[in-house]
C-alpha cells in the first residue's frame, strides 16, 4: 500500500449538500431554511420555544424542592472495589480501613462529609471498616466473614424522628 492509494472507507466521507446554488439544484433561494426570520439566520438557539404556545416547562406545575443546604456529601465505596484493592496490594486488610486508607489506596479522591459503604460486588476477606454510613446488605456481607463495620453513634434526636 502506498500513501497515494489510501482512501476513506466506503460511506465514511459525507458529501456536504451545496446550498444556495440556484433554484434548479433544489437547495437554492432560501437554502432549505424556510422563509425569513430568526430561524433563517445563523446562531439560532431558541430552546423550549414552541412558536408562541406556552412552552412545556411553563405549562407544568412547580413541585417540591431540593434541600441542598443540609444535604450530606457522602462518597460511595462498594465492597467489590475494596476487595479488588486488597487483591492488587493497594489496600491492607489488617487493621481498620478508614477514609484516609481509601484515599491512599486510590479508591476515593476526597472524603467530603464521609464514606458510605454499599454491597455491590463480593468480598472474600475479613475486614474492619470505619465509615459514616453503610447499607444493611454491606454490613451483613462484612459480618458474615467475621469482620466489623464501625458506624458513628446515632444522635437521639434523629433516632426519635
Amino acid at each position: 500500500m502506498k500513501l497515494n492509494e489510501i482512501r476513506d472507507n466506503k460511506g465514511a466521507h459525507y458529501k456536504a449538500k451545496r446550498v444556495g446554488r440556484g433554484i434548479g439544484s433544489g437547495k437554492g433561494k432560501t437554502s432549505a431554511r424556510g422563509g425569513k426570520g430568526q430561524t433563517a439566520r445563523s446562531g439560532v438557539a431558541i430552546n423550549g420555544f414552541e412558536g408562541g404556545q406556552t412552552p412545556l416547562h411553563r405549562r407544568l406545575p412547580k413541585r417540591g424542592f431540593r434541600n441542598t443546604e443540609f444535604q450530606k456529601d457522602l462518597h460511595v465505596v462498594n465492597l467489590g472495589r475494596i476487595q479488588a484493592a486488597i487483591e492488587s496490594g493497594r489496600l491492607k486488610a489488617e487493621g481498620t480501613i478508614d477514609a484516609a486508607a481509601l484515599i491512599a489506596a486510590g479508591l476515593l479522591r476526597r472524603v467530603g462529609d464521609g464514606v458510605r459503604l454499599l454491597a455491590k460486588g463480593e468480598i472474600k476477606t475479613k475486614l474492619t471498616i470505619e465509615v459514616v454510613g453503610a447499607s444493611k446488605a454491606a454490613i451483613e456481607a462484612v459480618e458474615k466473614l467475621g469482620g466489623k463495620v464501625i458506624l458513628p453513634p446515632v444522635k437521639e434526636e434523629a433516632a426519635a424522628a
